[in-house]
């Protein structure tokens, strides 16, 4: 036993993770379903074969532009909020993720449009030093998630703290236990010992007294 305090190491747990709100994806699914209806409609009932297979290829083509794609783009936007860092993933085909320690957080903002109050959506601002902040867009709840983001940086800040006190009082107590031995008769690094060889007592000749 050392007698020194061992440090508390707490795992880092997942928070809450959000996607942009799914309002973004009304205008492509009613395109689909638009699309679906004319060309259901249109396709067969063109008088010559060409025309029909354009039709249906083309009204593919506007499906999968337009439609499909902003679906899928989509479902791999995500933003994952720990105790430790907020993690924000992006792109389908070509996948983005950056991390932002909490500890670097100075200002955590909110925005809100007209459209967006009525859907209870609104954009949060990470201010990062002097770096552009990082945009969360359309994200749901933005005011519950803001108090949170502001709780755990809170928080982050508190334990930094208590893990700087304890270092510092290791390296005290270490001090101490390094300092003690000289303090108590013992020998202190560096310091010569009483009756060592070739010095002889205070006062006395090395030939003896005369």
């Amino acid at each position: 036993m050392n007698g020194q305090p061992e440090a508390v190491v707490e795992v880092e747990r997942p928070i809450l993770s959000v996607r942009r709100q799914g309002r973004i994806l009304a205008l492509p699914v009613l395109l689909l379903i638009a699309l679906a209806a004319v060309a259901g409609y249109f396709v067969g009932a063109l008088p010559e074969a060409w025309m029909n297979w354009a039709a249906g290829l083309g009204a593919l083509a506007v499906a999968l532009l337009l439609g499909v794609g902003p679906i899928l783009g989509w479902l791999p936007n995500r933003v994952t909020i720990t105790s430790r860092r907020v993690i924000v993933r992006r792109g389908f085909f070509v996948h983005r993720r950056s991390e932002i320690p909490l500890s670097r957080v100075r200002e955590v903002r909110s925005r809100r449009g007209i459209g967006q109050r009525m859907f209870g959506a609104g954009d949060i601002e990470l201010l990062v030093g002097p770096d552009a902040p990082t945009l969360l867009r359309d994200v749901p709840t933005p005011d519950a998630i803001v108090d949170a983001l502001q709780e755990l940086i809170e928080q982050d800040y508190l334990r930094e703290g208590r893990a700087q006190q304890s270092a510092w009082a290791t390296q005290g107590q270490a001090q101490a236990q390094w300092q003690t031995p000289a303090q108590h008769g013992g020998f202190a690094p560096g310091a010569p010992s009483q009756g060592s060889s070739g010095q002889g007592a205070a006062g006395s000749s090395p030939y003896g007294d005369t």
